[in-house]
This record gives C-alpha cells, sequence and structure tokens, in this order.
C-alpha cells in the first residue's frame, strides 16, 4: 500500500493561524491551570498538615473527589451545571467573556491542586518535626515558619513529581476542546474534518504536544539539577 502524505495542505488558508492561535491558547490554558493549581494545592497541603481534624478532613474529601472523577466530568460539571446556579448577569458576562476558557481553567486547575497538594504534602512530612520545633521557637509564626523555612525545602524535595503533573496538567488541556476551547486538539479536528488528510494533521499535533512535553520535563530536569538537596 502505497502511503500519500501531502504536509502542505497545512500550509493553505487559514491553517497556520488556526494551528499558531491553537498553541498559544494551549499554553495560556496551561499556564493560567498550573497558577491556579500551585496556589491552591500550596495551601491544600498547608491545610492538611495543620492539627486541625475539620480542615484534615475537609482536604482528604477535595482530594479524593478530584482524583477519582474522571477531569472530563469535571469539565462538564463547571461547564454545563455550575453557570445554571449562578445569576443570570453573571452567565450573559460568562458567555460575553468566553466562558468556556475560564471555565476549563477553573476545572482543570481544581483538579490538578489535588495532585499537587499530595506532592507538597509529601515533602513536607519529609521535612524533620525538629524543624517545625526549631522555627518556632525562634519566634516564627506557622505561617512564616512554613513560608521562608519549611516550604522552600519541601517544594525541591516534591519537584519531581510536580514536573510529573505539569505535564499532565499541559496534556489535560486537551479536554478542554469538548467544551468548545479552540486549543490544538480542537484546531486539529477542525483542520482534519475539513481538508480530509487525517495523518498529516495529527502527526502536526503529535510532534507539537511531544515537543512541549519534552521541554517542560527539560526545564523540570534542569531545576532538580540546580536545586537538589545535597546530602553527604
Amino acid at each position: 500500500m502505497k502511503l500519500d502524505l501531502d504536509f502542505s495542505v497545512l500550509a493553505r488558508g487559514d491553517y497556520p493561524q488556526w494551528i499558531v492561535q491553537g498553541v498559544i491558547t494551549m499554553l495560556e490554558l496551561t499556564a493560567l491551570a498550573w497558577l491556579l493549581a500551585a496556589v491552591l494545592g500550596t495551601v491544600l497541603a498547608l491545610l492538611r498538615m495543620t492539627d486541625s481534624r475539620l480542615c484534615k478532613m475537609a482536604v482528604a474529601a477535595y482530594v479524593e473527589y478530584h482524583q477519582n472523577v474522571p477531569m472530563l466530568v469535571q469539565i462538564f460539571l463547571w461547564y454545563f451545571g455550575i453557570p445554571s446556579l449562578l445569576p443570570e448577569s453573571v452567565q450573559m458576562w460568562a458567555n460575553a467573556v468566553g466562558g468556556e476558557f475560564m471555565f476549563a481553567v477553573i476545572a482543570v486547575g481544581l483538579c490538578m491542586a489535588a495532585y499537587l497538594s499530595e506532592d507538597l504534602r509529601g515533602g513536607l512530612r519529609a521535612i524533620p518535626r525538629a524543624q517545625y520545633e526549631a522555627s518556632r521557637a525562634l519566634g516564627l509564626s506557622y505561617l512564616n515558619a512554613a513560608r521562608l523555612v519549611i516550604l522552600p525545602q519541601a517544594a525541591r524535595i516534591a519537584l519531581p513529581t510536580m514536573v510529573n503533573h505539569t505535564v499532565l496538567i499541559f496534556k489535560n488541556t486537551s479536554l478542554a476542546m469538548a467544551i468548545g476551547v479552540a486549543e490544538l486538539t480542537y484546531v486539529t479536528r477542525e483542520i482534519e474534518s475539513q481538508s480530509f488528510r487525517t495523518i498529516e494533521v495529527y502527526l502536526l499535533s503529535t510532534v507539537i504536544y511531544l515537543a512541549v512535553s519534552l521541554l517542560i520535563m527539560a526545564g523540570g530536569a534542569a531545576l532538580e539539577q540546580r536545586y537538589r538537596i545535597r546530602t553527604r
């Protein structure tokens, strides 16, 4: 069987512009979802390390929900379900500003916060208890001890798993196509449906996803090398 590939189709019409815009949207979605996940994940990890039983149970429930419900279901819930509970003026505002992108960021960010919080919790548990006690003995409050002493070390310990989950955030942004976010996978499907050049279009998409994933992993490896905790 002869394989007839024609990559010139990717340069026709508006396709190059669609692809570039799809990549930009994909990267924006990844960056914003990661930022939300990192901030919320840090708060959740700190709450779970407190002595409050209520905080521990609430965070544990949050983590269990987000780790055991498919992310696509969570995206649908945020896009189709949550807006119906909001006032009509808020719904109209969300539609006017591109609600599908906003709800995709929220859904992916909240879901991945559960994973990043567990990464950081593992790092926090690796810090000797004596360091907590020494920080408090020096007069630091719980938040200052966490911010200045404990979290920097925990983040360095958790860095490898956080890098893996950053790649997962990036890959999961493709699920946003289900609610109409015009990221790379959405654009790929649109071009394929118009050109019928399935292999060429999806091959390009695959190469882009692979390249960005490898860049994230390379950046993570460089950070791990730079901030590795050296022991004798």
